[in-house]
């Protein structure tokens, strides 16, 4: 007697119990690794949100996931990551294909081409080169301001000569005249490690 093939449509639009793969895929490793909850709860936190550095994310992710567990960094960097993300972030990594992120070097670039576009790249250069010193903004502050700009945007491809230049001419006239006296003559007259010894 033949089996009954009928399925009711309710049984095919049922949701499936079998989770889809994540988008990383693990390399075997030689010892029987696990993630310390520990580690995971020194993880930094990234959100997703407009604000937030991906860049600065990475450099905390890399602090805290430094020390030696018996693995690779890359094998600690990929099992570790995801539990760094969160809200907007972890839902962005769960809807990457299954098997697409192998590399350490893959998952980086998928974060920062995601969570650092490009609009957001040529708005930091312009904030760079046309940043100006607030009203009542000390010098201090303002070039504490300026090297978390500078920061926030490693790959911005300014050279040293030319962020020192943008961060003088930035300068309120009275600080820009306390500047110069310092250097005895003009700031830009000093080399760029002179000039930010001197600041």
């Amino acid at each position: 007697m033949a089996a009954n093939n009928r399925r009711f449509i309710k049984e095919l639009n049922a949701p499936n119990s079998d989770q889809q793969p994540l988008c990383i895929t693990f390399t075997d490793t030689e010892d029987n690794f696990e993630l310390k909850s520990g580690l995971i709860h020194l993880l930094p936190s990234f959100h997703g949100l407009v604000g937030e550095d991906p860049h600065k994310h990475l450099k905390e992710f890399h602090v805290v996931c430094a020390t030696p567990h018996g693995i690779t960094d890359e094998q600690l960097y990929l099992r570790a990551f995801p539990f760094s993300l969160k809200d907007k972030a972890k839902d962005w990594l769960y809807y990457l294909p299954s098997g697409s992120i192998e590399t350490w070097a893959d998952m980086k670039q998928q974060f920062l081409q995601r969570f650092f576009p490009a609009s957001r790249a040529t708005y930091l250069r312009k904030e760079i080169y046309g940043i100006r010193q607030s009203n009542g903004e000390s010098l201090y502050e303002y070039w504490e301001r300026f090297k978390v700009l500078v920061a926030s945007y490693p790959h911005h491809q300014f050279t040293e000569s030319l962020l020192i230049q943008y961060f003088y001419e930035g300068l309120s006239g009275m600080d820009r005249h306390m500047v110069d006296a310092a250097s005895r003559g003009s700031l830009i007259d000093k080399t760029p490690e002179e000039a930010q010894h001197l600041i």
